[in-house]
């Protein structure tokens, strides 16, 4: 099947500009002139002024099926990404059971994602304190590459791993030559800061804030960029968000140390100035940390110390969110927000100066590379999947359950006013979300094939 795909403004690596994309069958064939149709067998779809982004990619989703479906699952998972713009999720290897530790654990989730997936996916294995002889397996299986906890994950079924655990992985990760991601905080900062509000009243924010101090991050960081330089894997962190870090993330780049970024919607629109006692659905770990802090974060962006944004959805049943409490020491830590992210970063980026070709490299081509997805997810150009957002930037809309679609439709943006409206997306040629609704059959696919990675 030939089609055309016609805007006024296609973002591309190049530029945004008035442009027709070809495809032929699933894959982009050439990006021509606007009216650069070759012959009359292609079924041309004119958007107008509405933008044509690349499909977007996150790169840190926790999905829990199999095992916790009725936290969130494949199904409800890969509709509200659809909605969000979404074309591939790379799922977190842990709030599902079995956690993705082993080979015969990824085969299990392999056959809970069968039919209900509407954009691809892909898996990160684990590694926990246990599994070293696992990692290689998992890798040679299909993994995108590998994520750990310093500190426990509020769960039981994945284990945090110490430094000698750590260690004892590291060469079997480097040997694979995929990256690690890792949750970077250290138990000891918390445990102090906990202990000394242990007369607090956990049902406001500050106490919470106060308990995952900066320092935490720090300590992580610091540890791992010294592990980074012994092993030279690639190392990735996780959900940046203290800014105290850059400084030294930036130096390790300048030393050439193969280390990416990325940070959350959460931390780029959210301060804690805002955040009213009680409201546990803002709780994340690390923590949403204050409005300098957050414009720093930004900074980071600018200065490409951060690669991308990514969501970090980790939904839960509202009960868990303890909301009649209000406690934030009792509430699940996440916060689900795949529909609605790519309007929250360009709600904030378009008033920073930012162009939709900031917003794509931050949230298709970066995790895409990360994932090892880079030479076929996350661009507009010939050879790529033909993955779009038709997206118009100037529409603003409030968000109410209705433009959620994950499984429980709780969100701490509700009743914000956003700027920006997913009108499409399309997963290699074919319409999986059109103007609310979720046209065909499941079309959504592993992305596991072998691809050559992109180095940093």
């Amino acid at each position: 099947m030939l089609q055309a795909f016609r805007s006024q403004q296609v973002v591309t690596s190049d530029g945004i500009r008035p442009a027709t994309i070809l495809v032929e069958g699933d894959r982009i064939k050439a990006v021509v002139s606007h009216d650069g149709v070759p012959t009359e067998s292609y079924r041309v779809h004119d958007f107008g002024e509405a933008a044509i982004l690349p499909g977007l990619v996150d790169s840190h989703v926790h999905i829990n099926d199999p095992g916790r479906a009725d936290w969130e699952g494949f199904e409800t998972a890969t509709r509200a990404a659809a909605a969000g713009g979404y074309t591939l999720l790379v799922d977190m290897p842990l709030n599902c059971v079995p956690a993705t530790t082993t080979v015969a654990a990824l085969e299990t989730k392999r056959a809970a994602a069968q039919g209900k997936c509407r954009i691809d996916w892909a898996a990160w294995g684990g590694v926990v304190h246990d599994n070293q002889g696992d990692i290689e397996a998992l890798a040679a299986a299909g993994v995108r590459g590998f994520k750990c906890f310093l500190i426990h994950p509020g769960i039981d079924e994945f284990t945090m791993v110490t430094e000698s655990q750590l260690r004892a992985a590291l060469p079997h990760v480097a040997r694979t030559g995929l990256p690690l991601l890792v949750h970077a905080e250290l138990p000891g900062p918390i445990d102090r800061a906990t202990d000394a509000l242990a007369d607090a009243d956990w049902n406001c924010y500050s106490t919470y804030l106060q308990s995952r101090p900066d320092e935490a991050e720090l300590a992580a960081i610091r540890r791992l960029l010294s592990l980074c330089h012994e092993y030279g894997f690639h190392l990735h962190i996780v959900h940046l968000s203290t800014s105290q870090a850059l400084p030294e993330l930036r130096a390790a780049r300048s030393e050439g140390l193969p280390v990416s970024v990325e940070t959350c919607p959460h931390y780029l629109h959210l301060s804690a100035e805002t955040i009213p006692d009680g409201a546990t659905l803002n709780k994340c770990a690390p923590p949403i940390r204050g409005r300098e802090n957050r414009e720093y974060l930004w900074q980071g962006l600018r200065g490409r110390i951060i690669d991308q944004v990514v969501t970090d959805h980790s939904p839960c049943p509202p009960a868990m969110k303890r909301q009649n409490e209000g406690n934030f020491s009792r509430a699940w830590g996440g916060i689900a927000s795949l529909s609605i992210a790519l309007p929250l970063m360009w709600t904030e980026a378009s008033t920073r100066g930012f162009t939709l070709r900031d917003v794509v490299r931050w949230m298709a081509a970066e995790p895409a590379r990360l994932a090892g997805c880079g030479a076929n997810k996350g661009r507009i150009a010939a050879g790529y999947d033909a993955d779009f957002v038709i997206f118009d930037p100037h529409r603003e809309f409030i968000v109410n359950e209705n433009k959620l679609h994950y499984r429980h439709p709780v969100s701490p943006y509700l009743g914000e006013t956003l700027r920006g409206v997913i009108k499409a997306t399309y997963l290699r040629g074919n319409a999986v979300f059109w103007e609310g609704e979720f046209p065909g059959e499941p079309r959504g696919r592993e992305y596991a094939a072998k691809a050559s990675r992109q180095t940093l």
